[in-house]
């Protein structure tokens, strides 16, 4: 296969030692001059998107968002029968009972380790390789984007790394505006799990002071093309 010399990479170290080898300015001038006209010095930085910076206009920058109000998405996911034990039941209404005078001025470890990790705990997240995941990276690339961040929580099948995300849920936050909002930090962790699965559909949850937000991520983009098409 025939190489593209206008494709070689040169390193910047390589550039420096070759500019240095030139004696007089003027020559240092041409050779840099030549160079960036002949050469791709060194290849684009992709950008980023940190899960812990994300807000709505930057990712409305990236894709496109609706927030839509249709409690019937939940239908499926909580009309489902649970059975929960009388010891399970005392267990929880006890965790409640000591914690709720408290829950609003916890700090973020405080909660996770007196309220969140407790309720966690008691859910066999075991099956199939599925377990529950803590503080692990996630990245995707979405439209030319690269998003990356530690999730707090995540279902996933996996052995040693998680590979394939079925929940998240983010952080514990004491206000929207106390050190960002959870609600687009969970988001474009949804929206990086979307990409790598392969899917339409996936489902978390977010945490301001003592309220769970639970939400459903729907893509829309195979649906509204599939519609054109008919």
């Amino acid at each position: 296969m025939k190489n593209d010399k206008n494709s070689v990479l040169l390193e910047n170290i390589a550039i420096e030692k070759l500019m240095n080898s030139a004696d007089r300015q003027e020559i240092k001038s041409e050779i840099e001059k030549w160079i960036t006209g002949k050469y791709k010095l060194s290849k684009e930085p992709q950008k980023t998107l940190n899960f812990g910076d994300a807000n709505l206009i930057k990712l409305s920058k990236i894709v496109n968002i609706e927030q839509a109000d249709n409690d019937s998405k939940f239908d499926n996911w909580f009309s489902y029968k649970y059975e929960i034990s009388k010891e399970d039941e005392s267990y929880l209404k006890n965790l409640i009972k000591k914690n709720k005078l408290f829950l609003s001025a916890y700090n973020e470890e405080q909660l996770k380790v007196k309220f969140i990790a407790p309720v966690l705990n008691k859910v066999d997240f075991f099956f199939d390789n599925i377990k529950d995941w803590y503080e692990y990276w996630l990245s995707a690339t979405v439209n030319n984007v690269l998003f990356r961040g530690k999730t707090d929580f995540m279902i996933a099948k996996g052995i040693d790394e998680p590979e394939i995300p079925y929940f998240l849920l983010q952080e514990y936050k004491k206000s929207i505006n106390f050190t960002g909002n959870p609600k687009y930090q969970l988001l474009v962790a949804m929206i990086a799990a979307i990409e790598l699965n392969n899917v339409n559909t996936l489902s978390g949850c977010y945490i301001i002071g003592r309220t769970w937000f639970f939400v459903i991520l729907e893509k829309l983009d195979k649906i509204i093309k599939k519609k054109e098409k008919n």
